[in-house]
């Protein structure tokens, strides 16, 4: 009876280590593959934008494709040593993807106090870093995408206001080109002609305008006003993803810890 209690608890253990086992390698494989997808379109975006040419390589640091580069080489690096890891029972490999999720999960908890704490200091960080995008408008296709959305979806044009494109050189008043004293056409309340032909000049000459004449040609409000009003109504869905994102974390965290702990003991009762 005792022998027979055994082989049963023998055989209930062998099943959930198996479970665990490819639940890991599964789901490590799923963000693997994700991470290579993210990693090849941070390197396609370089590499089309000719970013390792000599003349720009001094710039390449602040090209937004690098976040992704650098994502997606962490996310699938990270990845694949719990896949390897959980397929090969390989407690070395499963030891160091348990301890950088740890990492990971600290520093997440870590940045969101820091963020909480510091909410005023962030705005004068996001203002100089749209500034910084509209100084190189013209010049960085991912920096312009990037503003051009924001401006669209938030119905908003510069950091403050609209005169904020005046840190550009090809808008700046001064500017000799046709651009001169504008601003981009997604800062424009209807850039459509006849809901169909993108009117790429209708924000020509709004800088001189007053707010009065200005309001019925482009949107007057600054995108940070638009970023912290869409923060204050999504609060909740940011939060529920936070906690989403981290809760997954913590719970392959806890099956990477069970894993290696029914490795352990298969190798100790052998």
């Amino acid at each position: 009876r005792i022998q027979t209690k055994a082989t049963a608890r023998s055989r209930l253990f062998s099943l959930s280590d198996c479970l665990l086992k490819y639940l890991l390698f599964f789901s490590n494989l799923l963000f693997t593959v994700l991470g290579l997808v993210v990693l090849a379109l941070g390197l396609w975006g370089l590499i089309n934008k000719e970013s390792f040419a000599q003349e720009k390589i001094g710039q390449i640091s602040t090209d937004p494709m690098l976040v992704f580069v650098m994502l997606g080489l962490v996310l699938s690096t990270l990845c694949l040593s719990g896949c390897v890891g959980a397929l090969r029972e390989n407690c070395c490999l499963l030891q160091v993807f348990s301890a950088t999720v740890l990492v990971l999960v600290a520093a997440q908890v870590l940045a969101a106090i820091v963020a909480f704490s510091l909410q005023g200091q962030i705005e004068g960080y996001l203002r100089s870093g749209m500034l910084a995008a509209m100084v190189r408008y013209q010049d960085d296709l991912d920096l312009r995408f990037i503003t051009d959305e924001i401006q669209i979806g938030l119905q908003c044009c510069g950091a403050d206001n609209y005169r904020d494109w005046e840190v550009n050189m090809y808008y700046n008043c001064s500017a000799p080109g046709v651009l001169s004293c504008g601003v981009p056409a997604t800062c424009c309340v209807d850039p459509l002609e006849n809901g169909t032909v993108w009117n790429s000049q209708c924000g020509v000459g709004s800088q001189q305008l007053d707010e009065f004449s200005a309001q019925s040609v482009i949107f007057l409000g600054g995108c940070l006003g638009g970023m912290s009003r869409w923060i204050e109504q999504h609060t909740g869905l940011i939060g529920a993803v936070g906690m989403v994102l981290l809760g997954v974390q913590i719970i392959t965290l806890f099956i990477t810890t069970r894993l290696m702990d029914n490795i352990q003991c298969s190798k100790d009762t052998r």
